[in-house]
């Protein structure tokens, strides 16, 4: 076992050289609807040395995280605070709990709480304590000292109320060097992505290098002392992936790093040993993986490779389409790169997803007609389905320093907006998104672009897994027609929007209109891929009860 930051395995004590006290269990809470990394890590560490460890869902009722409180009498609740719009949720279930007679020390982290410590600490004054940063070596130190009775005030990487109600926070942990020295994190879920597939979630780094001006993720990461982007061995990222192939027959691979070890030498040197890896292993044709990264990372040669060892599906933060956007959300990338990254990715075959603010603070309505232009080129052949976001001011990112500073910030923590240069902007931006959401078009799970975009991904897998499933080819070809018709559809709504702002025309567009014309697509959709499953059901059962004979049942994982 490597050593872990200090603490070496079973060895470690509390302070003082008092042996710990794991009798009583501690308890974690964050969101849960898809499988969360974080407590994943934060549990398995905590159970390496001998804590019995607790992992409920945020969504759960209140009463019935308040119950399981009471009855395990956990030794400190930590809550993992993801998004920051859930804020005020966070405080009523500690409110919850406090009321309900929990007395306990109730802790928080995330990224928001590690950035804005003091601000958590105020809104949720029932709180003891906020885990700043990674969390592992912060929040084990806690538990050790809370079951021996030692002071906990003053734990590196830890904030507090002092005896003079100040808030203060001690020195901060460095962030974790050795990424190999923690256990494989717990997984308390295990996904059924596509016809019946497992999927999951796993890390092969922590950090990024980037300094986009509205992202938090690399000021959370700087804001501490360490290396800010640290990668584990490839050889330790497959030995995770085959222990989760042959033990749990999992077959997707979903990369949660910020930003994929492909960009430099450096880093095209790991993801070539990682693909040696899964090749030396037997794992090609077994599995399939996913990352994110952006697009002046594509590089062609080494793309290939990673097509060739299971990569099917990039995600990209492509997020505007002319350069001025690209400036202000200090992306350092240019419009071109961006358009070659796609293209590439289309020459290579590798299906790919991406996201973009249609709306930022810069935004003008010459730069949305630049943006349509620019989503044209990528997905006007209906490769993929068109979305767009505006962007969100999230605290601790230099874009809202910067709007607070010219005093166009607007809203709270659970609702940052700002306002446009121009006026006309606020009214367009709310008309679009109000018609496209009672519409049901760009946002939510049963959105036509999150349902297309779905539907590409699992035609993506299917391709690699059941590569000769006949009428898969007509299919394909049939479905980019129904999103190239509907991406069609988007982008003549928004540019008729937009001129009926600057020209002064009409654009006749209604809701209940956009929804018949929302439905018609779905109902396409459906009628498309249902009819090729129906023909090709035999052979994907066959594959099915093939995959069930040999699986663990699951509450035996």
């Amino acid at each position: 076992m490597p050593a872990f930051d200090g603490l070496i395995g079973e060895d470690f004590a509390a302070a003082g050289g008092r042996p710990r006290d794991t009798s009583r269990p501690i308890m974690l809470i964050g969101y849960q609807d898809e499988e969360n990394l974080g407590l994943g890590y934060l549990s398995a560490t905590l159970r390496r040395f001998g804590y019995r460890v607790l992992v409920y869902n945020f969504n759960a009722e209140r009463e019935e995280i308040l119950a399981a409180a009471r009855r395990e009498r956990p030794l400190v609740i930590g809550l993992s605070l993801i998004f920051q719009f859930y804020l005020t949720r966070f405080a009523e279930l500690v409110r919850t709990l406090r009321e309900g007679g929990v007395a306990c020390h109730l802790t928080i982290g995330g990224h928001f709480p590690s950035l804005s410590w003091q601000p958590t600490l105020e809104m949720i004054p029932e709180l003891d304590s906020v885990v700043r940063f990674e969390g592992e070596v912060t929040l084990l130190e806690l538990a050790d000292m809370l079951s021996t009775g030692g002071e906990w005030r003053g734990i590196a990487g830890l904030a507090w109320r002092d005896a003079a109600g100040d808030i203060v926070s001690a020195p901060l942990r460095p962030l974790i060097h050795d990424l190999d020295a923690l256990p494989y994190p717990d997984r308390t879920q295990i996904e059924r992505a596509f016809l019946g597939r497992r999927s999951t979630h796993i890390l092969a780094s922590r950090g990024c290098i980037r300094t986009c001006s509205f992202c938090s993720i690399h000021m959370f990461y700087r804001a501490a002392p360490g290396k800010v982007v640290r990668t584990r061995d490839p050889a330790h990222v497959a030995d995770e992936i085959e222990l989760l192939h042959e033990r749990d027959h999992i077959s997707l691979f979903l990369f949660q790093d910020d930003d994929f070890p492909v960009y430099g030498v450096k880093w095209q040197r790991w993801a070539g040993n990682f693909c040696d890896e899964l090749h030396r292993r037997g794992l090609v044709g077994r599995i399939l993986w996913k990352i994110s990264c952006r697009a002046d990372a594509v590089d062609e040669a080494l793309f290939a490779r990673m097509r060739d060892a299971g990569l099917y599906l990039v995600y990209m933060g492509l997020e505007s389409g002319n350069d001025e956007g690209l400036e202000t959300l200090n992306k350092r990338i240019t419009v071109e790169q961006n358009l070659k990254a796609v293209a590439t990715l289309k020459r290579l075959g590798i299906d790919f997803a991406f996201g973009f603010m249609l709306f930022e603070p810069a935004t003008t309505f010459e730069m949305v007609r630049q943006d349509l232009d620019f989503l044209r080129a990528i997905v006007g052949d209906g490769c993929t389905a068109a979305t767009f976001c505006r962007m969100v001011p999230y605290d601790g990112t230099p874009i809202k320093d910067e709007l607070i500073r010219q005093g166009r910030f607007r809203g709270d923590v659970c609702n940052p907006y700002y306002d446009f240069l121009d006026p006309r902007l606020d009214k367009f931006c709310y008309e679009l998104g109000d018609l496209l959401n009672v519409s049901g078009w760009v946002h939510g799970l049963e959105s036509v672009s999150q349902q297309l975009n779905m539907a590409w991904s699992e035609l993506a897998v299917m391709e690699r897994l059941f590569p000769r499933l006949p009428g898969i080819a007509g299919y394909r070809k049939r479905l980019r027609a129904i999103t190239k018709n509907s991406n069609a559809l988007l982008f003549r709504v928004v540019d008729d929007i937009s001129r009926a702002y600057t020209d002064g025309v009409p654009h006749g567009w209604t809701a209940p209109e956009l929804r018949r014309s929302c439905h018609g697509f779905l109902d396409d959709f459906l009628r498309e891929r249902d009819a090729f499953v129906v023909r090709n059901q035999k052979i994907l059962l066959d594959a099915l009860e093939r995959d069930a004979a040999r699986e663990p049942a699951l509450a035996g994982n």
